[in-house]
């Protein structure tokens, strides 16, 4: 068995959807708060899925959703569960493929499931500092520049005004 749960998630709740395994959802979807209660439902989910795959922790996979998935992701790094993070337009696209044209936070987390079984897709890495850090130097060197050419262009259209005078 290879279980995986998908979740769906929006501001402050998670639609989560099941399988154990390619083509078999476990049970029906259902939505959590991100709250504590919440996410308590979550883990004896998650443990339950657990029990029924021969003691096989399920993956999860959630849309990358900027912050709204914070709390979410905290909790199953806490509790040491595999997680992948999918870029919105690599799921928009696998629904896209879908006969259904239907748009319901239910039958996202159960593409996502579905994603999960078609696509060779990874487990999420934590970036480290070091990386983080040349990011970020590398957006401040971006600007900088960009204001540097700003400057230049502003000051040679001042000398070709000057000159005109």
């Amino acid at each position: 068995m290879n279980p995986v749960v998908g979740l769906d998630v929006f501001k402050g709740e998670s639609q989560v959807q099941a399988f154990l395994d390619k083509g078999q959802p476990y049970r029906k979807s259902f939505s959590i708060k991100h709250t504590v209660e919440g996410i308590e439902v979550l883990l004896e989910f998650l443990t339950e899925i657990e029990r029924v795959a021969d003691s096989k922790k399920p993956s999860v996979i959630l849309e990358s959703t900027g912050h709204y998935h914070s709390p979410i992701v905290q909790f199953l790094e806490g509790q040491q569960y595999v997680y992948i993070i999918v870029n919105p337009l690599i799921s928009h696209r696998a629904r896209s493929t879908s006969l259904r044209k239907v748009k319901t936070d239910a039958v996202d987390a159960y593409l996502l499931c579905e994603l999960f079984y078609k696509e060779e897709v990874e487990p999420y890495k934590k970036r480290g500092i070091q990386l983080l850090n040349l990011r970020n130097l590398t957006r401040q060197q971006e600007t900088i520049s960009g204001i540097s050419t700003q400057t230049k262009v502003q000051l040679l259209s001042t000398r070709s005004g000057i000159s005109r005078i």
